[in-house]
């Protein structure tokens, strides 16, 4: 399934998995148990042709492809639902080690924006993630180009925003690289974040939720995020403003 101008892309970013690590059965069952009705049992084949899974917890134990696990799937193209994870051998930060990356996908629909919150905090959760983000496709492209160097990847940040640093800049793993429309942060992040301080958090604590563990999923803007609309473009740089550490930026 290629990636969709209308999907709502979610990527965590966690510890690598070790030994007989059950994180990625906990991120499929999370992420069933926050779409209502949503049932993880297909993958595709190398030809796309949806593939029936009828020992599917089994398979997400077993299989350790790229040490992550491996790609699931809705049964209805018209409104794909995916996940899938992965091992990045680079570190989340200066000096850290390789890190589990998981990659999932909603419908950006009524029924996906009203989950999304919920179904990052579950694979946020379940993945025991450092942090995470939700955003739209089409936003997630101009996000990316934030992250420049000038030898390795030199440029400009689209819409004045602020250039984001690569991660051997940033100081611990728990510091986000970047903003989305929806955050998971740790809670380890959310201290190294300094969130939240009542005094400056107010407008993100009206629509951010608690996590189990005691992090957070805090939401931008009440629709997903569009950076042709120019509330949403200055919310996201005002939260830039908020989190001088986000993406390096704090350091010497």
């Amino acid at each position: 399934m290629a990636v969709l101008p209308n999907e709502l892309g979610i990527i965590v970013y966690a510890p690598a998995l070790v030994g007989d690590d059950r994180r990625p059965l906990a991120i499929v069952h999370g992420m069933e148990g926050a779409l209502p009705g949503l049932r993880l049992e297909w993958t595709l084949s190398e030809k796309e042709v949806l593939l029936a899974l009828p020992r599917r917890d089994e398979w997400v134990v077993s299989d350790r492809a790229d040490n992550g696990f491996p790609f699931l799937c809705n049964d209805d193209e018209n409104r794909p639902v995916t996940i899938t994870g992965w091992e990045n051998p680079n570190g989340l930060a200066a000096g850290s080690p390789p890190h589990l990356e998981v990659h999932g996908s909603l419908h950006l629909d009524a029924a996906g924006i009203a989950a999304g919150a919920d179904v990052l905090a579950a694979i946020g959760e379940g993945a025991r993630a450092f942090w995470g983000r939700a955003m739209p496709s089409n936003a997630a492209v101009e996000i990316s180009q934030q992250t420049i160097d000038p030898v390795r990847k030199p440029g400009v940040p689209p819409r004045g925003l602020p250039a984001l640093r690569f991660p051997d800049y940033i100081r611990s793993p728990e510091i986000p690289h970047y903003l989305g429309w929806l955050n998971y942060w740790s809670a380890a992040a959310a201290q190294a974040l300094g969130f939240p301080d009542p005094t400056r958090d107010a407008e993100l604590l009206s629509r951010a939720r608690r996590t189990a563990s005691g992090g957070w999923v805090v939401q931008l803007t009440d629709a997903p995020l569009d950076l042709d609309n120019p509330a949403h473009l200055d919310t996201l740089k005002r939260t830039y403003e908020r989190f001088p550490e986000i993406g390096g930026r704090a350091a010497p």
